[in-house]
């Protein structure tokens, strides 16, 4: 007897799953080379800074180099990915970057450290707007929510490994330089495996192929108009001018500033607090964003307020609270932070017509990290600096962005209805 083939949709299911956990390792990898850097970063500065009298405020500009490109070059590949195969562009970009971040490593002057951190952003640029909005199209609207949880919790994940990374490899191998070369190895992997992988799902352009600069022009004007877009866009720029800062200098405070322990330790610490925290605050925000929308329409945008004002208080008490006990309340901080993840995320992906979701994603990314975390790690350097080294006042500018967030999402409540209805 002739066996039946299984049914078109389970291999829909499982193709849907395969490209979920390939993007899911990517995607930890691309948070992982982003931290390597915030943990070692004291060890570069007395490398190739020595001396310097603007050291930390020139050290906060390897992360804002990183992130301009990265921002600059996201609209470019959103317009090829709206032209050629979105799996192909995102195995392009992964190698990129990983030989990027190795030449990292092999950097003889800030300068040079400087060149590779471009060109690392450059190659992210690649995957950033094009993965998000291939899982969106992917996973239905009621799904899209916890998808995306599982997704972007790679943010806390990678960061913590990152950290934890940079801190034993560098101190494990005496040089800040290990980190960046062992990393190259999965990216080049990762990389290749979108490329030879056969029938990934999702792999068709983002647009029809007719797409033309005025059609990306016109869809970027509209959605102007679209007030869940904005608000939710604002608020998310808030957030990671904030959460940008307080990744870049956290290990650093910790260590130098708060002598609470060594550098090392700092990084390991804040790494295993980022990973248990944000794994849990963005997977528990996108269960719970998804089951209050059945009830109230505008549930995305509460719970991420919410939790941003509630995550206020915590980090301010963070900076006057003696260690080890503030080690608690960072969770806690961190905690409200992350939650936001998946709901905002997928707000994004809910508000906007599929033909304008890759443009809507490099949009936002664009104007969440040129207003945001390409700001506010040199930023809080300068005003370091500038207050003798006094790093608490260069973390006040952390917490008035919180502020600011909470208040953008509280007012994108109503709106958010209509604007998902307009979309679908």
């Amino acid at each position: 007897m002739q066996q039946s083939e299984s049914p078109p949709e389970h291999h829909a299911i499982a193709g849907s799953r395969l490209a979920l956990l390939l993007l899911i390792a990517i995607n930890l990898l691309n948070y992982m080379d982003r931290y390597v850097l915030a943990a070692v970063q004291p060890l570069i500065r007395n490398d190739l800074l020595q001396g310097e009298v603007d050291d930390r405020a020139l050290s906060g500009l390897l992360a804002t180099a990183f992130l301009l490109s990265y921002t600059l070059a996201a609209p470019l590949f959103n317009w090829l990915a709206i032209r050629l195969s979105r799996w192909f562009l995102i195995g392009i970009a992964v190698i990129i970057w990983s030989l990027a971040s190795g030449g990292s490593g092999l950097a003889t002057t800030f300068g040079i450290l400087l060149a590779t951190r471009v060109f690392v952003g450059i190659g992210e640029a690649a995957y950033g707007p094009v993965a998000p909005s291939l899982l969106a199209d992917l996973y239905p609207i009621e799904r899209r929510g916890r998808v995306l949880s599982w997704f972007y919790m790679a943010i806390p994940v990678g960061s913590a490994l990152g950290y934890a990374a940079g801190g034993v490899l560098s101190d494990a191998f005496d040089s800040w330089r290990a980190p960046f070369y062992i990393l190259t190895v999965p990216g080049l992997v990762l990389g290749a495996a979108c490329l030879l992988i056969p029938g990934l799902p999702g792999a068709r352009p983002a647009g029809d192929g007719r797409t033309t600069a005025q059609d990306v022009l016109r869809q970027a004007k509209d959605l102007i108009h679209n007030r869940s877009y904005v608000l939710n866009t604002l608020g998310m720029t808030a957030m990671t001018f904030a959460l940008g800062g307080l990744a870049f200098w956290m290990p650093d405070y910790v260590a130098n500033y708060r002598r609470a322990t060594s550098l090392a330790t700092a990084s390991t610490i804040f790494g295993g607090i980022t990973v248990v925290a944000g794994l849990l605050a963005t997977l528990a925000g996108g269960i719970i964003g998804d089951r209050l929308t059945r009830r109230f329409a505008g549930a995305y945008f509460l719970v991420s307020g919410i939790g941003m004002i509630i995550g206020l208080p915590m980090f301010l008490l963070v900076l006057w609270t003696p260690f080890p006990a503030a080690w608690v309340l960072m969770f806690l901080a961190e905690f409200c932070l992350f939650f936001n993840t998946g709901p905002t995320n997928t707000i994004l992906a809910n508000v906007t017509r599929p033909t304008v979701r890759s443009t809507a994603f490099a949009i936002n990314i664009f104007v969440i990290h040129m207003l945001g975390d390409v700001i506010s790690p040199p930023l809080i350097g300068k005003v370091t600096d500038r207050y003798g080294g006094d790093m608490n006042a260069g973390f006040l500018c952390v917490s008035a962005a919180i502020l600011l967030s909470g208040l953008f999402w509280l007012a994108g409540t109503p709106f958010l209805k209509a604007d998902t209805q307009r979309a679908a």
